[in-house]
């Protein structure tokens, strides 16, 4: 319109002349014309563009504009054969290639992208779509229901048209008022009660009301992919409240702040993550719409989610840990567990077993006066060796730290440390230890984590085992060994309760 206006003011089109009107309306019009690229995708598609454009506007004050809607559906082949007319454009002739996917262009035809301008259009907001539904039910002399076009914004996903579409939907099925139950019932949308029904089913940890839970859904003819979608959409709200009761949206009423709100307080923020991203991967793999039986993937998802809320972060485990008395932080009153617990382990102990635990304990904290020799402690020893090649590390090991990090100490004989080490690290690592002047650094953080000599130290190396395979489990334990090294706490955890690392 505003190539094409004879009396357009500062670059606007004036609306009114003929060529506007024309063109606003949808008449012919001859020096606009639009190609639908979804069915006119090919390459002779693309040619008789090309042939087209040749001709002259119909007037030399006018533009000839051809607008492709759907570029991303043109073919690699129908790109490079408008390459060159793209390049080097007749006079007073303008393409606009319309698409909502321009990554698809710039897979297929990469060129293109750097011989047009881009122009980047962002969703309408949904208070602006609340507003414009507002404006277009005010001439039509309908009434809307506090919170009934909330959830038409929501799913028109920032498209106008599309929300127009759904109000008139529902127009026709609830005449002069557009009531919530109607938009609820119009679109299948799922009812806020039933996930602050499900999030006090996650505080309360009742697994064993999950499945009637699933089935007052399906009697209520609820459609669970619809309230599996909106369950991302519910948490978000939740985690959002529970870091910034001010979060919730502007448009959300009243009554459903306040709920939100109440039931965001009662999970701790590291719970609702939790729950958030179990959620999101269930969402993410696909397994529900590929599923059989969809009933039971929600089921199993609801399941886990309810009993997130009372598993503990690996802070506040290692918090127990140190004092077994005090409470976990920032826990309802409702979860007494904790606090129980350590009550009949404390009761029996000054009883049956307090000398028995305590007679070897003078023996072990002896030798904490000098450097430990450790020759016996396998996990002091592991850790005088793992903190030698630590402290040690640097340009002088060269390629032997392969080899001293896929090595273990098995036990130190006098001066003499026994290790063991893959058949195909032996060599550099032997290279490496015999070399005294090259390995003096290792030998002496060694020596000092082990009590040993520096200059009698001396090593045996074990190759006949065979060759460590690189296994999903061993990853997680070195992982696992890596997390250690940094929390002393952790690895008393591990210790005390033979933890492993799951994922």
């Amino acid at each position: 319109m505003a190539l094409n206006c004879p009396d357009r003011l500062e670059g606007e089109p004036c609306g009114v002349c003929d060529s506007c009107d024309a063109i606003w309306s949808g008449r012919t019009s001859l020096d606009v014309v639009e190609i639908d690229a979804a069915s006119n995708r090919g390459v002779d598609d693309a040619r008789d563009l090309r042939e087209r454009a040749m001709y002259a506007p119909s007037d030399e004050d006018r533009h000839k504009v051809y607008i492709v809607d759907e570029a991303h559906m043109l073919t690699r082949d129908a790109w490079n054969a408008l390459l060159k007319i793209l390049e080097e454009p007749p006079p007073r002739v303008v393409f606009v290639f319309a698409t909502t996917e321009p990554n698809k262009i710039k897979q297929s035809a990469a060129p293109v992208m750097s011989r047009v301008q881009r122009f980047d259009f962002r969703r309408v907001t949904v208070p602006d779509l609340m507003q414009r539904l507002s404006a277009v039910l005010e001439r039509e002399g309908v009434v809307a229901e506090d919170g009934a076009l909330l959830p038409i914004a929501r799913r028109a996903d920032g498209g106008v048209r599309d929300a127009l579409s759904l109000l008139d939907q529902v127009l026709s099925f609830s005449a002069n008022v557009v009531r919530v139950e109607d938009v609820r019932r119009m679109l299948g949308l799922v009812e806020e009660e039933k996930y602050l029904d499900l999030f006090e089913l996650a505080a309360e940890g009742g697994q064993a009301r999950v499945f009637p839970f699933v089935q007052s859904l399906l009697d209520d003819g609820y459609d669970l992919a619809e309230f599996a979608r909106g369950l991302g959409e519910a948490l978000r709200l939740l985690l959002a409240m529970r870091l910034d009761p001010e979060a919730a949206p502007e448009e959300l009423p009243d009554d459903s702040r306040r709920a939100f709100a109440e039931a965001a307080g009662r999970f701790r923020p590291d719970q609702l993550l939790r729950m958030l991203t179990a959620t999101a991967e269930f969402e993410a793999s696909g397994r529900f719409r590929r599923s059989s039986q969809p009933r039971i993937q929600l089921e199993v998802l609801l399941l886990r989610l309810t009993g997130l809320e009372g598993a503990l972060g690996i802070d506040e485990l290692l918090d127990l840990l140190e004092d077994p008395d005090a409470p976990p932080p920032d826990r309802a009153p409702r979860r007494p567990p904790p606090t129980r617990s350590p009550a009949p382990t404390r009761t029996p102990e000054p009883t049956r077993s307090p000398e028995p635990t305590r007679s070897p304990e003078p023996t072990s904290e002896t030798p904490k006066e000098t450097p430990p020799p450790a020759t016996g402690n396998s996990a002091v020893l592991r850790d005088a060796w793992l903190g030698a090649i630590e402290a040690s590390s640097g340009p002088g090991l060269g390629g032997a730290a392969i080899g001293l990090r896929g090595s273990a100490i098995r036990g130190v004989k006098g001066q003499l440390v026994e290790l063991r080490a893959p058949p195909g690290l032996v060599p550099d690592l032997s290279a490496f230890l015999d070399d005294r002047e090259r390995s003096s650094s290792f030998r002496t953080e060694l020596a000092t984590r082990t009590g040993l000599d520096p200059q009698k130290i001396d090593f045996a190396i074990d190759d006949s085992g065979p060759s460590r395979r690189l296994t999903a489990e061993s990853a997680r334990d070195q992982k696992l060994e890596q997390m250690m090294e940094t929390d002393p706490r952790l690895r008393a955890a591990v210790q005390a309760l033979d933890l492993k690392l799951k994922e």
